[in-house]
């Protein structure tokens, strides 16, 4: 009997909890319609706000349309009178300042004009001035440029025998230092004092001590050739910068080149061409 009770009692709790479980099931979809139902009457309630105010708009252009439309005929004719004036005022005021701007614009235009008629004079003198200036440079570079180079003639420089050679592809044996070595010039025998000339006619570029070849004399001939005149014993007869004629008298012979001190006395001369020994048997004559 005791077991019939507790599934009874069971059963019926089992029932309750399913009805309470529909009650808010139930109230919960209440509340939503409620809630719809309120935001619904919300929007209509906005719309017809707005219907009201475009209404009251329409009525109030309505009064002012009716307002125009009822203005009396008199009034009408002084309005137009009114604003008759006003527009031959203002044409009367906007002739008189074309006038005056055009009377002023017809000065400064003169004036500008004489201005500009004396700056175009003044530029023309300038432009003419430079014109003839640039002429005269262009005709001085075309005639330089005109001008055809001078055949170099090298003459030898003192009277002499070639006691060594130039060798700068093979070597020659070299008393001084006792070793086979190359030789970028020639050496002409002379006397110790004899004088040495300008074997072409330049410039002369440095007159220095060689720490090799001793008193050493470079002339500048073109921006070609240049000479080089060593192991002199003196150079009292030029000067740096000087320009000197072909043969003119540049130095004496000596023997002051430590690489050929064992050596008689003589002259070390070299020929160069773009800065590079060349052989001088093939230009002197």
């Amino acid at each position: 009997m005791e077991r019939g009770d507790r599934r009874k009692n069971k059963n019926v709790k089992t029932l309750n909890n399913k009805n309470i479980l529909y009650l808010w099931l139930l109230l919960a979809g209440v509340a939503l319609i409620v809630v719809a139902l309120f935001m619904y009457a919300k929007s209509l309630n906005t719309t017809n706000k707005e219907s009201t105010l475009n209404l009251e708009q329409i009525a109030q252009n309505t009064e002012s349309a009716s307002t125009e439309m009822g203005k009396t005929v008199e009034e009408s004719k002084e309005t137009n009178t009114a604003v008759t004036n006003v527009i031959t005022n203002t044409a009367t005021n906007s002739i008189s300042d074309a006038n005056t701007t055009n009377t002023t614009n017809t000065t400064n235009t003169t004036n500008t004009s004489k201005t500009n008629t004396s700056v175009s004079s003044s530029n023309s003198s300038s432009d003419n001035k430079t014109s003839n200036n640039t002429a005269a440079k262009e005709s001085k570079t075309q005639e330089k440029a005109e001008e055809p180079k001078k055949n170099l003639e090298f003459a030898k420089p003192v009277d002499g025998e070639i006691v060594k050679d130039y060798a700068k592809d093979n070597l020659l044996y070299s008393n001084t230092l006792d070793e086979w070595t190359t030789h970028t010039g020639i050496d002409i025998k002379a006397d110790k004092g004899t004088v040495v000339k300008a074997a072409e006619a330049g410039t002369i570029k440095s007159i220095k001590n060689d720490p090799r070849y001793g008193l050493t004399i470079v002339i500048e001939h073109n921006d070609t050739y240049q000479t080089v005149y060593s192991n002199l014993l003196s150079s009292e007869f030029v000067v740096e910068g000087e320009k000197v004629e072909k043969g003119q008298s540049i130095g004496t012979v000596g023997n002051t080149a430590p690489f050929e001190i064992a050596d008689e006395p003589h002259l070390h001369f070299e020929i160069l061409k773009n800065s590079l020994q060349e052989d001088p048997n093939n230009y002197i004559k």
